[in-house]
């Protein structure tokens, strides 16, 4: 049996204390968080294996299904080959998949549907099913990506039908018992050795069928509907950050929960600062008797203009740090660096002419 291994992931031993899960998850957490490492992928897949390998091995009750499963793995029970418990996977040589029982919210369903452990108290509602995640994208100013505050977020989403309250049935006429079912919302099937059940194809495991759908929403028990929510947007959200707003999804299925909606934070270009994680940078233009004899300039920060240091003989491309004038991330303010490039003037007066003429000579200098 091919199975993810949750202790190897956190690179603790079968016999690792609850302490020791704790330290090992911190430590390969800030290692792959996606601030740290910013448009990579393969840290983005680490830190989402760390944190569930955290989430099954930091819950005692899921930590003890997930070895129950782990110890059965390794007795190589027939006809469950490949099975994954990261997420459902065909099996390696049996075309079997855990996505064909549908509705599996834990390891104790899994085990409680394949080994039929008798926990009848305990049953489930499989027609009820969480609402599936929407997806958004906003773009806000570059100075509200710095300072935060408070932003809109248009969208068309289902909502559950007011007609019906999301039944799907004309109000006040009577839903029938599935003839596949009897009512169960279940039906069985065998592999191998086994007897597995799953919700009943026919009525979506709700156990009844509608015969007569609300003339509002067509049966299907939701309706699309322009909805406007407010989002927070933190102060220092990053250009591609995902904003997930919990319940602002779809409808749940038969009373099921409702789904999230993520939001991805756009940030429009500046026309002065451009951003590279915590720090700021800018060009900015010195005159040619600035950079010769050097001065003193006032410089634009995102918290307002600083005076900058120019000293003598300062080149085009030089650049300069401003110390904390970046931005806050996460408590740690980052830097700002200006790169200056000296202006030449195009068009002289014929006294200046003689004046760098004069310059030149004494300098030695061609031209």
């Amino acid at each position: 049996m091919a199975q993810k291994d949750y202790y190897k992931v956190l690179g603790v031993s079968e016999n690792a204390s609850a302490g020791e899960i704790k330290k090992a998850y911190r430590r390969l957490a800030k290692k792959y968080h996606p601030d740290v490492n910013q448009g990579s992928k393969m840290a983005e897949e680490k830190f989402k294996e760390v944190s569930e390998a955290n989430d099954i091995l930091s819950d005692p009750k899921k930590k003890q299904e997930y070895d129950q499963l782990r110890k059965y793995g390794a007795q190589g029970f027939k006809g469950f080959e490949g099975f994954d418990f990261g997420g459902a996977r065909k099996g390696a040589g049996t075309g079997f998949s855990f996505e064909d029982l549908g509705g599996f919210g834990s390891f104790s369903d899994i085990f409680s549907s394949i080994f039929d452990l008798g926990e009848r108290s305990r049953q489930k509602n499989w027609g009820s099913q969480k609402g599936e995640d929407l997806y958004a994208e906003i773009e806000i100013p570059f100075d509200q990506s710095i300072s935060g505050g408070k932003t809109m977020v248009q969208l068309r989403k289902e909502d559950s039908c007011n007609v019906c309250g999301g039944s799907g049935a004309e109000p006040g006429s009577e839903m029938t018992v599935c003839p596949q079912c009897d009512g169960s919302g279940m039906v069985s099937f065998s592999k191998g050795t086994f007897a597995v059940k799953r919700p009943c194809p026919r009525c979506f495991g709700r156990g009844k069928i509608i015969s007569n759908p609300c003339h509002n929403c067509g049966g299907s028990g939701q309706i699309y509907a322009a909805k406007k929510l407010a989002i927070n947007i933190p102060k220092g959200v990053a250009d591609g950050t995902q904003m997930r707003l919990k319940g602002q999804g779809k409808p749940g299925i038969s009373g099921g929960p409702p789904g999230d909606l993520i939001v991805k934070v756009n940030i429009s270009p500046h026309s002065f600062f451009k951003r590279k994680g915590a720090d700021i940078y800018c060009k900015v233009p010195i005159n040619l008797v600035q950079a010769v004899l050097g001065s003193k300039i006032r410089v634009r920060t995102i918290d307002g203009k600083v005076n900058m240091r120019i000293p003598p003989g300062t080149q085009t491309g030089t650049k300069f740090r401003l110390r904390e004038k970046g931005v806050n991330v996460n408590g740690v303010r980052g830097n700002q660096y200006v790169e200056v490039y000296v202006e030449i003037p195009k068009n002289l007066s014929e006294k200046q002419r003689k004046l760098l003429e004069e310059f030149a000579k004494v300098s030695n200098l061609k031209y």
